[in-house]
């Protein structure tokens, strides 16, 4: 017998079976780089809104679909975002989505017209549609255990934050010292280090077989559609009777998606996901906080800079009490989520908090001292980052996993619709004939609404027992 070699008849030792190896920092900052993006971008770009009128030469209504636009396919696309994650593989869509997104930025800087920068910012919002549901089902991939899941969607809601918060500031910055074009190209970089950090970091998941449905996803797409179209024109223009019939058109289409999938087998969308009281009212949380915290975000900057008279830049320093504690505030989200086994006392500390601050935002006056203001701010963000994370990871939890970028889709969908209809109506009130400060009143009065209920919602739906993930 060689030395160092084992006898024939000498039984080896039994090779245990080790658990998959944690995912390393640089696969979260992957997916938290691609959603920062999608995010910046929903706020950067209203600060360039008066250099780019006085470039191009654009009518305030093409200003406002620059806005709207991107919001429109964003909130209208995200369950056929998710699907299709869930179809074709979560790593692929969201690489896909970030290359698009990339291109569609570098068009809207190079856009020699608003009717080009428009059609470049409704592509923007189709690759944030496919982005953000996928990289939610790649955080349930790359952390299989509840509690490290659980953190990480903290992180990556609190990139959220730091995203909506460095918008205005940065756009500011970009557009006095460079262009307004400056403000799309900020994303091409970005995005080429997503996409390769994404290939290099981030594990792939697997594809799910199952019908593509087209039927269902061409009415949820017109229903969405519909809605974002009648609360973003109705907030400008009033009930028209061409508001009137859109809103009258997304009743019908969702009455018809329901009885489409209700008659499926294999339904894009099932029904039975809804049998979850956790499932449904995470999602309901979703939507109400969207619409207390960006309707109240839309608000309080008109409020900023129309009363108090702060140009664009130091309006977005004044709210950096509120955007800049998101990311410490979803942190512990996840933390307290993670240690406690189950999202719901995360949810019910920010709802509260959040509640509190908007209500007490109703002290705003014209002559009221900057320094009031920062408390109830504080309590806003800090409300609304404690409370966004841990829905998001008791929608996750509360679906299979074959369903996580569908899932992921579902809560994208609730919360980008709250956002609409919150910058809708808070925005009516304020630009309304009783005046700005009457209307920021009744604004953080629904907004704090919004929150309450949420809490009441958490209380009576959210399990409070620790999720399993399936």
């Amino acid at each position: 017998m060689r030395p160092g070699r084992a006898p024939a008849d000498v039984p080896r030792p039994a090779i245990a079976a080790q658990p998959p190896a944690a995912p390393g920092p640089l696969a979260l900052t992957a997916v938290c780089l691609g959603y920062f993006m999608v995010i910046l971008d929903t706020t950067i770009v209203t600060v360039a809104l008066p250099a780019l009128r006085a470039d191009l030469g654009a009518s305030v209504a093409g200003l406002q679909w620059v806005v709207d636009g991107y919001l429109l396919t964003f909130a209208a696309l995200q369950l056929s975002g998710g699907l299709l994650a869930d179809r074709a593989g979560a790593r692929a869509v969201f690489q896909a989505g970030l290359g698009l997104f990339a291109l569609s930025s570098l068009g809207c800087a190079l856009a020699p017209g608003i009717a080009l920068l428009v059609a470049a910012r409704l592509i923007q919002g189709v690759s944030a549609a496919l982005s953000v549901p996928a990289s939610l089902a790649l955080l349930r991939v790359a952390y299989p255990g509840p509690a490290a899941r659980a953190r990480a969607i903290g992180v990556w809601g609190g990139v959220a934050g730091i995203g909506a918060a460095a918008g205005p500031v940065l756009g500011g910055i970009l557009v006095t010292g460079l262009s307004w074009r400056a403000v799309f190209v900020v994303n091409v970089p970005v995005g080429i280090a997503a996409m390769i950090l994404t290939a290099r970091h981030v594990p792939a998941a697997a594809r799910q077989p199952r019908p593509a449905d087209p039927g269902a996803q061409a009415v949820a797409i017109l229903a969405l559609a519909a809605l974002t179209y009648a609360l973003i024109t109705g907030g400008q223009a009033g009930l028209t009777p061409a508001v009137l019939a859109v809103a009258a058109l997304f009743v019908l289409a969702a009455a018809a998606f329901v009885l489409v999938e209700r008659g499926r087998a294999a339904a894009m969308l099932p029904l039975s996901l809804f049998t979850s009281k956790t499932f449904s009212g995470a999602n309901a949380i979703g939507l109400l906080i969207n619409l207390g915290f960006y309707g109240e975000l839309f608000v309080l900057n008109l409020y900023l800079q129309e009363v108090r008279h702060y140009p664009a830049v130091l309006a977005g320093l004044a709210l950096l009490p509120q955007m800049g504690v998101t990311m410490l505030g979803s942190s512990l989200s996840g933390r307290i989520t993670a240690r406690a086994g189950s999202p719901r006392p995360a949810m019910l500390a920010g709802l509260c908090l959040g509640a509190a601050g908007l209500l007490s935002l109703m002290a705003a006056g014209a002559s009221t001292p900057y320094w009031v203001l920062v408390a109830p701010m504080l309590a806003a963000g800090f409300g609304m980052s404690l409370t966004m994370p841990a829905a998001t990871t008791a929608v996750v939890e509360a679906a299979p996993a074959s369903r996580a970028g569908l899932a992921s889709g579902v809560i994208s969908t609730s919360r980008q619709a709250g956002g609409v209809i919150g910058i809708a109506v808070l925005g009516a009130l304020a630009a309304g004939s009783a005046g700005l400060l009457p209307g920021l009143r009744a604004g953080m009065a629904i907004a704090g609404g919004a929150f309450g209920l949420a809490a009441v919602l958490a209380a009576v739906t959210v399990s409070q027992h620790p999720a399993r993930s399936g």
